[in-house]
C-alpha cells in the first residue's frame, strides 16, 4: 500500500466495516426468524467484518510507523523522534484511534464467540451475533460521521507530528488502554446473550451456562484494567496516590459494580430459578455502563485529567444509550411473565440472603459514584454553578459500604444455601470471630507501638454533621479493616479445611490429593473464594494509606533526611540526554538500620515535543511491608541544592498481589471441568466446538496475570522507568495544616482540570499557595480560608461540597436511601421470617433445569459437601 493512497483507503475501509456489520446483522435478524440454514453465513459475516476491521487498524498502524502527517490524528498524536513501540500505542492513544480499536475488540469478540457457538445454542445464535453487530455499527457510524482516524489535514500534510502528550510516553500506554478496553468491550458479549435470550424467550439457564466464560473473562479483565490503571497512576502522576475518584476512573470503575452482583445472583437463578428479573437487569445495565463509561472519556463534559479533548461525539453516546435503554426495557417488559421467579429467599441466615444484601450493597456504591460524578453536571443544570465533588467525600462514604461489602463477603461461605441454624452458624463463626477479635487486639497493643494506630485523625474538614460522623468513622476503618480482613481470611481458610478434611476422611487421599480433588470437583466454589482472599489482600493494601508518613526537606550533596525509619541520602544530581528529552536525575541512597539497602533517582525530564514540556519522574522502593516514594520538586543547577518529598506508605503492594489472586481465583472458576475435556456433553459435538474458546479464554487470564505480575516485579526492583506527571510532584507543603488547607481547595487556573492545590504544580496553583500561606501566618482559619476561597471561585473550588443549598443532598441523599434500604430490609425480613417454618431446613436446591451436565455435577458435589459438612 502506498502512502499517497492511505487516507483515502482507510476511509473506504471504514464504509466497508460499516457494510459488513449491517449485511451481518440483517442475516442473524432473518435467520433467527426460521431460517437456520443461514446461521454459517452469518457466521461467515462476523468473520469477514473481523478481517476488514484488522485491515484498517494496521492501516492505521501503518500510517503512524511511515509518518503520514497527511492524516490528522498521526500529526496530532506522533512525531518522527519517537521510537515504533510509541508509535504502535499511538493508536489508541487519541479518541479516534481508540474508537477503532474498540471496534477491533468487539470484532475479535464476535468471531470468538461465532466459532465457540458452531454447535452450540443454535437458537440464540443469530441473534447474539446479531447484537453484536449493532453495536459495531454504531461505532462505525460514529467513526465515519464524527471522529474519522484517517482524516486528512485541510493544510496538507506538515513536516513533522505535535508528539504524543508526555504523560503517554510511558511503557503503561502499551499495557493498560487495550487491558482495560478489553475487560469494557467484554461485557457486549454476555449483553448480546441476554438479549437473544430475551428476543427468543428462550428463559432458562441454557444462555447463562453458554455465557459464563465470556463473563468471567470480562469481569477479570475489566478489574486487571482498574488495577493497571491505579499502578499506572501511583507511578505516573507523581502524588503517592492510586486512586484519586477521578471522573474517567469511575468511569472504568461503575461497570465493575455491575457485573460483580451479576455473577453471585446468577448462581441463585441457576440453583432455584430465582432473581430472573434482576439479572437480566444487572447485564444490561453493565453494558450501558461501559457506554456511559466511553460517553465520560470522549465527550470532555466533566473536567478529568484522563479524558480526551472537549468533542461534538458525545451526543451521539446520549441517543444511544437512550435507544438502547429503551430496548432492553421493552424487552424486559415484554418478557416479564417468563421471568417471575420460581422461588424466595427462605431465611435470613442463608447465603441467599447475604447474597441478595452483597447486591445491594454494590449497586448502592455504584449509584453513588454515578450520582457524585455527574453531579457537575447536576448543579449545573439545576443552579447554574458547578459543584465539584472530591476525593475526601468519596472515601468518606466508600470506606463504610467498602468495609460492610468486605464483611458481607466473610459472611457468605459460613452459610448454607436456602437455611442456616443459629447452632450451625455459631459453630462455624467461633474460629473467625475469635481471630478477629484477637487481631483487634494486637491492633491497639503491639500495632500502636509500631506506627500502626486503631485511630487516625481525618486530614479534612466537615460543616456537616454527617460529614462529622463519617469522619468519625473514617477514623476507625484501620482497627475494622484488620478485624474484618481476619474475619474473611479465617473463614475462608477454615472452609477449605473443613472441606479438605472431610475429603481425607472419606477417600484416605492424602491432604494434598484431597485439597486437590475438592477443588477440581466445585471449581466455582473455591475459585470464587480464592477471588475473594485476593480481594482481602486488596484492602489490606488499601488500609496501609492511612499510615501513610510524609516528609520534605531541602538537601545539599552528602546532606540526609530521615522518614519513619529510613534515612536517604542525597548522593548528587546527573544529566542524560535521548533523541527526545533531557533527563536530570538525582541520586538518593536508601539506609535502613545503618545499612545501605537500595538507590532511588527522582528526575525530571524536559521534553523537545511539545517544546520544552516538563514532567515529574518519581522513584519508587516496593516491598511486601511498604513502599519508598521520592520526588524531586527542584535542583538548583548552580548548588545542586535539592528539594525532595519523600513517602512511606505501608502496604501498597498488597494491592498488587492481591490483584494476582483475583486472577487465579478466576483461570480456577474458568478451568474445564473432567466432562468437558473428554467431550461427555449432553450434545457430544459440542465439546470440539467449545474447547478452542475454553483455551483461549484461559490463555488470556493467565497473560494477564503474567502482565502484572511482571508490572509489580519491575516496581519491586527500585526505579520506574518513564513514570511522569505534568501537575503533580513540585508541590511543597510546610505542615499538616497546609495540607489540610491545600487538600480542600481545588486549582482554578483554567489549564489544570481543578486539580487539588496539594497536588498541582502549575504556576497559577504556586501564586494561590503563597497566598493561603500568609493569610495562615496572619492568623486567618483554615475554615474562613475556604469560606472565602468559595467565595471568589464559586462552590467548583471546593473538594468537599458544604451543607448549604443543593450541595446539602450529596450528604442527605445517602442517607435517606440507606435508611429506606433497610426499612424495605426489615419488611421483607419479617415474610421471610414468617416462611421459614414451612420451608425444609436443606444445606441447598437443586440447580432449576441445567442445562449443562458439568455445571449439574458441580452444584451437586456443592449440595453433597455442604450437608456432608453439617452433619460434620
Amino acid at each position: 500500500m502506498s502512502a499517497v493512497d492511505l487516507p483515502f483507503f482507510g476511509s473506504l475501509v471504514l464504509g466497508a466495516m460499516l457494510v459488513a456489520a449491517s449485511y451481518t446483522f440483517a442475516l442473524g435478524i432473518v435467520a433467527g426468524r426460521g431460517r437456520p440454514h443461514l446461521l454459517p453465513a452469518v457466521r461467515n459475516g462476523v468473520y469477514a467484518t473481523w478481517a476488514t476491521t484488522a485491515v484498517a487498524v494496521f492501516a492505521l498502524a501503518y500510517a503512524f510507523q511511515a509518518h503520514d502527517f497527511r492524516i490528522r490524528y498521526v500529526l496530532r498524536y506522533s512525531d518522527r523522534s519517537m521510537p515504533w513501540y510509541y508509535l504502535w500505542a499511538s493508536l489508541w492513544g487519541g479518541q479516534d484511534g481508540s474508537l477503532l480499536w474498540w471496534s477491533f475488540l468487539l470484532t475479535t469478540y464476535a468471531a470468538v464467540c461465532a466459532h465457540s457457538l458452531r454447535k452450540r445454542v443454535p437458537e440464540l445464535a443469530p441473534y447474539i451475533l446479531a447484537t453484536l453487530m449493532s453495536v459495531l455499527i454504531f461505532f462505525c457510524v460514529l467513526m465515519l460521521f464524527a471522529a474519522n482516524p484517517f482524516a486528512v489535514v485541510a493544510s496538507g500534510a506538515a513536516p513533522d507530528g505535535e508528539g504524543l502528550n508526555p504523560l503517554l510516553q510511558n511503557y503503561w500506554m502499551m499495557i493498560h488502554p487495550p487491558i482495560l478496553y478489553t475487560g469494557m468491550v467484554g461485557w457486549s458479549v454476555p449483553f448480546s446473550f441476554v438479549m437473544a435470550a430475551l428476543i427468543t424467550g428462550r428463559l432458562d439457564n441454557e444462555w447463562i451456562h453458554a455465557a459464563r466464560r465470556f463473563t468471567l473473562f470480562a469481569w477479570i479483565a475489566l478489574a486487571v484494567g482498574n488495577i493497571l490503571g491505579m499502578l499506572w497512576s501511583y507511578e505516573e502522576l507523581g502524588w503517592g496516590g492510586y486512586w484519586a475518584w477521578d471522573p474517567v476512573e469511575n468511569a472504568a470503575f461503575m461497570p465493575l459494580l455491575a457485573g460483580t452482583p451479576f455473577l453471585h445472583s446468577v448462581m441463585l437463578q441457576e440453583r432455584r430459578g430465582m432473581f430472573k428479573v434482576w439479572n437480566v437487569f444487572l447485564l444490561c445495565l453493565t453494558f450501558l455502563m461501559t457506554i456511559f463509561g466511553t460517553f465520560l472519556t470522549r465527550s470532555g463534559m466533566i473536567a478529568s485529567v484522563h479524558s480526551f479533548a472537549k468533542s461534538s461525539i458525545g451526543m451521539y453516546f446520549v441517543w444511544y444509550i437512550v435507544l438502547m435503554a429503551i430496548v432492553c426495557v421493552g424487552l424486559i417488559v415484554w418478557r416479564l411473565p417468563m421471568l417471575r421467579s420460581q422461588a424466595r429467599i427462605d431465611s435470613l441466615l442463608s447465603r441467599d440472603f447475604v447474597f441478595l444484601l452483597n447486591n445491594w450493597i454494590l449497586m448502592g456504591m455504584l449509584f453513588f459514584v454515578l450520582i457524585a460524578t455527574t453531579f457537575p453536571l447536576i448543579s449545573e443544570a439545576f443552579r447554574g454553578e458547578t459543584v465539584t465533588v472530591g476525593p475526601g467525600y468519596y472515601n468518606k462514604w466508600m470506606v463504610p459500604l467498602g468495609l460492610v461489602l468486605l464483611s458481607l463477603t466473610g459472611m457468605g461461605p459460613l452459610l448454607a444455601w436456602r437455611k442456616s441454624t443459629g447452632a450451625q452458624l455459631w459453630r462455624v463463626m467461633v474460629a473467625p470471630g475469635a481471630a478477629s477479635l484477637l487481631m483487634l487486639l494486637l491492633h491497639c497493643t503491639v500495632g500502636a507501638h509500631m506506627g500502626f494506630p486503631p485511630y487516625v485523625t481525618s486530614d479534612q474538614i466537615y460543616d456537616t454533621a454527617t460529614g462529622r460522623v463519617l469522619a468519625l468513622i473514617y477514623g476507625c476503618s484501620p482497627a475494622i479493616s484488620m478485624m474484618v480482613c481476619t474475619f474473611v481470611v479465617v473463614g475462608h481458610l477454615q472452609e477449605f479445611w473443613r472441606g479438605t478434611r472431610l475429603r481425607m476422611k472419606n477417600t484416605h487421599e492424602n491432604f494434598l490429593l484431597a485439597l486437590f480433588e475438592m477443588v477440581t470437583r466445585a471449581k466455582r466454589r473455591y475459585g470464587g473464594y480464592l477471588v475473594h482472599m485476593g480481594l482481602v489482600a486488596m484492602y489490606f493494601g488499601f488500609t496501609g494509606a492511612a499510615y501513610d508518613t510524609e516528609k520534605e526537606a531541602a538537601l545539599h550533596v552528602g546532606e540526609q533526611m530521615d522518614v519513619r525509619g529510613f534515612t536517604l541520602r542525597y548522593d548528587g544530581s546527573r544529566m542524560e540526554l535521548d533523541p527526545n528529552r533531557r533527563m536530570l536525575f538525582t541520586d538518593l541512597s536508601v539506609f535502613h538500620d545503618g545499612k545501605n539497602i537500595a538507590t532511588v533517582s527522582p528526575a525530571k525530564f524536559i521534553y523537545s515535543k511539545p517544546p520544552d514540556t516538563a514532567t515529574t519522574e518519581v522513584a519508587i522502593r516496593s516491598t511486601l511491608t511498604e513502599d519508598i516514594y521520592a520526588i524531586m520538586n527542584t535542583v538548583n543547577p548552580q548548588t545542586k541544592l535539592g528539594t525532595f518529598r519523600v513517602i512511606v506508605r505501608p502496604f501498597v503492594a498488597w494491592i498488587w498481589l492481591g490483584g494476582l489472586f483475583m486472577i487465579f481465583g478466576t483461570f480456577v472458576c474458568m478451568s474445564p471441568s473432567v466432562r468437558e475435556v473428554l467431550g461427555e456433553f449432553t450434545e457430544p459435538s459440542a465439546a470440539r466446538s467449545v474447547m478452542p474458546g475454553m483455551a483461549t479464554s484461559m490463555f488470556l487470564v493467565l497473560a494477564l496475570g503474567t502482565v502484572l505480575a511482571l508490572s509489580w516485579s519491575g516496581l519491586a526492583h527500585g526505579q520506574t522507568d518513564g513514570s511522569s506527571s505534568l501537575h503533580a510532584g513540585s508541590v511543597t507543603m510546610k505542615n499538616p495544616q497546609e495540607k489540610q488547607l491545600f487538600d480542600r481547595l481545588l486549582c482554578m487556573c483554567g489549564d489544570c482540570q481543578r486539580l487539588p492545590l496539594s497536588s498541582c504544580s502549575c504556576s497559577w496553583a504556586d501564586d494561590m499557595r503563597a497566598k493561603l500561606r500568609d493569610k495562615v501566618s496572619g492568623g486567618v482559619s483554615v475554615q474562613q480560608i475556604q469560606t472565602d476561597y468559595r467565595e471568589e471561585f464559586g462552590a467548583k473550588s471546593i473538594a468537599i461540597p458544604s451543607d448549604k443549598g443543593l450541595d446539602r443532598a450529596l450528604w442527605a441523599v445517602p442517607l435517606a436511601l440507606i435508611a429506606a434500604a433497610a426499612g424495605l430490609l426489615v419488611w421483607r425480613g419479617r415474610t421471610w421470617i414468617v416462611r421459614v417454618g414451612h420451608t425444609p431446613a436443606v444445606a441447598g436446591g437443586a440447580p432449576a433445569a441445567p442445562a449443562a451436565a458439568a455445571n449439574a455435577d458441580e452444584h451437586g458435589y456443592d449440595d453433597a459437601l455442604d450437608a456432608e459438612l453439617k452433619k460434620f
